[in-house]
């Protein structure tokens, strides 16, 4: 029999690791727990985990009974879902959606790890958009919930291409098998397009002077198919700024670019418009949904289509103000701090 071969931790400069891949204990939470627990504690989220936000907001609204049937119509790392089969108590059952093929097995695995069987969970490879087709055959739900930010796993891995922090292939598409890149997108897309979507999908300031910057770059017969091509042109394109204010700007700036660009090449707005379009289809009588965004365009847009439906009589009642995350949530979890949560009920 062949000899299994020793395979050595990766070795890393420095004190701590930096480099995601380097992040070996982060990565292996249930080998190293006390490492995940002190990175936590710091107010950070271990690599390739995702801390759920809301948790506690989220339950009291729901108010879960055992023997109803729920939708996560967002799976991610499956906190949530947890949390809520932990409330069904054995009986009744969760259908869980996601898009990334990647995650949604490694949720899955994790979560029937933990004793949640095929019985009283169902993980579908399915975009939300699609969830009243769902209800068709599998509800109306009692309950559903559909957190809209992005993953931290999925933020975290540079191979993923959703941070302009780490090197890596420009891609943030939720579904890496589908659709084309962000990459693809840029060197399609015209300028006067390229500022509308910047100001659209991020209210960003400088869109006429990133847009430039970009068709600038691209001219060069340049792609611009790495995160770090497109920071650069990003800070090129605000050089013009003082020194004391340009640091935070460009930190600012690329947050909001990268933002806008996830959102166009995932078809987020149209995603979300078709979902809270049809979610009175999938809610049983008196069923409730609460839906967790993260920037000022979903809000808006859950905001409208709640309050549309209360007019009409469809919703029996709405969250009247925006629920947000409390201060000590926001301190153990930065990423926490753009959360807003709102809620309807069926009739």
């Amino acid at each position: 029999m062949e000899e299994k071969k020793h395979k050595r931790r990766i070795h890393y400069s420095g004190k701590y690791p930096r480099r995601f891949e380097e992040k070996y204990k982060e990565l292996q939470p249930e080998k190293y727990e006390s490492t995940v627990a002190r990175v936590m504690e710091k107010g950070s989220t271990p690599a390739g985990m995702h801390i759920s936000i809301c948790v506690r907001e989220i339950l009291d609204f729901l108010q879960i009974k055992p023997g109803q049937k729920g939708l996560d119509a967002t799976l991610g790392y499956g906190g949530h879902t947890r949390e809520m089969l932990r409330c069904l108590e054995g009986q009744g059952h969760i259908t869980g959606l996601d898009v990334d093929p990647i995650e949604s097995e490694k949720t899955k695995e994790r979560l029937r790890k933990e004793g949640f069987g095929e019985d009283i969970l169902t993980v579908k490879l399915m975009n939300f958009a699609d969830a009243y087709k769902l209800a068709q055959t599998e509800g109306p739900f009692d309950f559903v919930l559909a957190d809209l930010g992005v993953s931290s796993m999925q933020i975290d891995n540079p191979e993923r291409g959703f941070s302009y922090k780490t090197e890596g292939p420009l891609d943030l598409r939720m579904n890496p098998l589908k659709g084309i890149s962000a990459a693809e997108r840029l060197e399609e897309i015209s300028g006067e397009e390229l500022e509308g979507m910047l100001i659209e999908n991020a209210d960003e300031p400088y869109a006429a002077e990133i847009a430039s910057a970009v068709i600038r770059y691209r001219k060069t017969g340049e792609k611009i198919d790495t995160t770090t091509k497109l920071r650069k042109i990003i800070e090129e394109a605000l050089s013009f700024l003082p020194a004391a204010e340009r640091k935070e700007t460009v930190k600012k700036s690329c947050q909001r670019c990268f933002q806008a660009l996830r959102i166009d090449v995932n078809s987020e707005y149209e995603v979300l418009y078709t979902f809270l379009e049809r979610l009175p289809e999938i809610l049983s009588e008196g069923g409730r949904a609460a839906i967790l965004t993260f920037h000022s365009g979903e809000d808006r847009l859950v905001k409208k289509s709640f309050r549309q439906y209360y007019k009409e009589g469809i919703y029996q009642e709405i969250s009247k103000d925006v629920i947000r995350p409390s201060a000590e949530e926001c301190r153990k979890n930065g990423r926490a701090r753009s959360a807003k949560l709102r809620w309807a009920i069926r009739c």
